[in-house]
């Protein structure tokens, strides 16, 4: 549990379209209930009439923003996942634009952090044996770079995911030469410590490797991460786990699994206490009692 006063300074929030497509309106007020609330925001996910490539305008923007500030509701991460490496460089370019529309916008959204994953060189984002390639690497390397310029002109944040063993940044030491060889303030981490444990199985500080990882080697291989990067992560992600047959299943709702959850929140406390804490893959119907449950957490008296 959390009981100093920095740890009680997190936000908990949610992905919008995990509960479903909406009006901006109806989703303005379906997230009403939990406010103050950050939320990520993908416009063509979330939305039921969400903007083409090249008409997010200003007004646009500034009319999202208004309607979810009016319920106090506040955008964590404007959300444009793409493929950074997809082996269609016309594809590519076009995706690229996209993301570059919301860098540009960003500000009037009231959010500076844009967030993508590091794709894949297949192009629907799956594994593939190249992904892991220095060539894809230094492919990534021009898009991002890229895209960063465009954020440092537009005072905005690339927000990049990693995805162990399925996407080009799949461990700490590859977004650490990302960060790296991309020197910028434009350029930070969205944090998912369930996307980064090993798919098959953590090991334990004797080197076994156990159904269930113990506490003390999550703690181990979270902290990793925020020794390595830990200044530079805007959100954090959580969502929980299990490992069924030797192989990571990692798309649970938070609190659902084998997560420490508890001690991770205790090290986001100390080393990025002021963060938004995006939760995954809710349910719309038990999400009153998970943000509760994770409130309580950090502060017994909320």
């Amino acid at each position: 549990m959390c009981s100093d006063y920095t740890c009680r300074m997190m936000q908990f929030g949610f992905r919008a379209h995990d509960f479903g497509r909406m009006t901006i309106d109806t989703l303005a007020q379906t997230f009403a209930a939990f406010a103050p609330v950050p939320i990520q925001l993908a416009l063509h996910k979330a939305l039921v009439d969400p903007p083409h490539t090249g008409t997010i305008s200003p007004a646009y923007a500034r009319n999202i923003r208004t309607t979810l500030a009016q319920q106090g509701i506040s955008i964590g991460v404007l959300g444009c996942y793409i493929n950074p490496v997809h082996p269609d460089d016309g594809l590519l370019d076009s995706a690229l634009q996209k993301f570059e529309e919301h860098l540009r916008y960003a500000s009037d959204f009231g959010c500076l952090v844009v967030g993508t994953e590091t794709g894949s060189a297949n192009a629907d984002c799956s594994f593939h044996p190249q992904t892991s390639s220095e060539r894809n690497f230094d492919r990534l390397c021009r898009s991002v770079e890229r895209l960063v310029r465009t954020a440092e002109r537009h005072g905005a944040v690339v927000g990049v995911e990693a995805v162990a063993r399925q996407h080009t940044i799949d461990s700490c030491d590859k977004m650490v030469r990302l960060l790296d060889r991309i020197d910028s303030p434009s350029l930070q981490v969205i944090y998912d410590p369930v996307n980064l444990l090993p798919w098959e199985g953590l090991a334990e500080v004797d080197g076994s490797i156990g159904a269930v990882p113990s506490a003390q080697a999550q703690s181990i291989f979270f902290s990793q991460a925020f020794s390595a990067f830990g200044d530079k992560i805007v959100a954090i992600h959580v969502k929980d786990f299990r490992y069924v047959d030797g192989w990571k299943q990692g798309s649970m709702p938070p609190l659902a699994g084998d997560l420490d959850t508890a001690g991770l929140l205790e090290l986001v406390g100390r080393h990025r206490p002021d963060i938004d804490i995006l939760l995954e893959n809710c349910d719309p119907r038990s999400a009153p009692q998970t943000i509760g449950t994770l409130r309580r957490m950090v502060d017994p008296t909320s």
